[in-house]
């Protein structure tokens, strides 16, 4: 995705793989509490086993981080960061930093250039491989970030490491991968919306002379992408975020939780915090390819 001059040279699938996973735990620090706050509010009025009373009625993005603030204190915007952040160094570095050379492999030999299939099956196989390697990590990031809205009496875990634990112990090793076929949906539609629709805006920029390879071009892509990105899993994101938070016994399968949701809520019960989605995944999306498209250049310049 860099666009080097004739002098440098290009960055390797390592560079691209460990900037992948830094320039996503930087936008992770700089977006994690409106990930946080779009959690609260796609569980919100979902139906819990046993049912938690007085629960606190979330309005809106900033309605919601005010409350949470109010409520449960300032650092409940980043709980389960440690998590997020090990996600992030396992799952991105896979789904973004190999996703130029799994489309070199999808892409016939001698093509003038990279067609739409191969970039589409490039980010639908970076996506389910990545999910399938850090599902773990996301489990517990989404059962953190819902933790603070339950009592205190109410709440199953001390810490990260302890979370990993008592989800192995009281729902056995396939809880620490519970959701992943939704996940797995969900990443193979972010990337074709996130990693293809930037890789095309970006060459079209690039391709019509209208922008530079530079922090302009790379903002213009990114906020496209994340658009894109929010609109087409907006309702498996819901979905995944339901399943993986619910109780033992409370839905069989991600199916019957689609269908759970969609009689209780509806159509729009999908869109379920779609603006902190937005919000959380264009701002994400500007933050994370800036920081790649710079550090990988940085690496280049300093091997070279």
């Amino acid at each position: 995705m860099v666009a080097l001059k004739s002098q440098e040279m290009p960055p390797t699938a390592v560079i691209k793989f460990f900037s992948a996973g830094t320039a996503a735990c930087i936008a992770d620090l700089c977006t994690f509490p409106l990930d946080t706050a779009k959690v609260r509010l796609q569980l919100q009025g979902e139906v819990r086993i046993p049912r938690v009373s007085g629960a606190v009625e979330y309005r809106g993005v900033l309605g919601t981080l005010s409350t949470m603030v109010r409520t449960e204190g300032a650092r409940s915007l980043y709980s389960g960061l440690a998590a997020g952040l090990q996600r992030q160094m396992s799952f991105a570095s896979i789904r973004i930093g190999l996703y130029d050379s799994v489309k070199q492999l999808y892409t016939p030999k001698g093509a003038e250039s990279t067609g739409l299939a191969p970039r589409v099956l490039a980010g639908c196989t970076t996506g389910a491989v990545a999910v399938a390697c850090a599902q773990p990590t996301d489990v517990v990031k989404v059962r953190f970030q819902a933790h603070g809205a339950m009592p205190e009496s109410t709440r199953r875990y001390n810490g990260t490491l302890d979370a990993y634990r008592t989800i192995a112990r009281e729902e056995g090793v396939r809880g620490l991968w519970r959701g992943t076929l939704p996940n797995i949906a969900r990443n193979a539609v972010i990337n074709c919306g996130e990693l293809v629709t930037y890789d095309l805006i970006k060459d079209a920029l690039l391709r019509e002379h209208l922008m530079t390879d530079s922090v302009p071009c790379h903002f213009v892509a990114a906020f496209g992408a994340g658009f894109c990105a929010t609109v087409v899993a907006s309702p498996v994101d819901v979905v995944k975020t339901r399943y993986m938070n619910a109780g033992p016994g409370q839905y069989r399968n991600a199916l019957s939780c689609l269908l759970a949701l969609l009689m209780q809520d509806g159509i729009t019960g999908f869109y379920k915090g779609f603006v902190p989605s937005f919000l959380r995944l264009g701002s994400w999306n500007v933050v994370m390819f800036i920081c790649y498209e710079q550090l990988q250049r940085a690496a280049v310049l300093a091997l070279s």
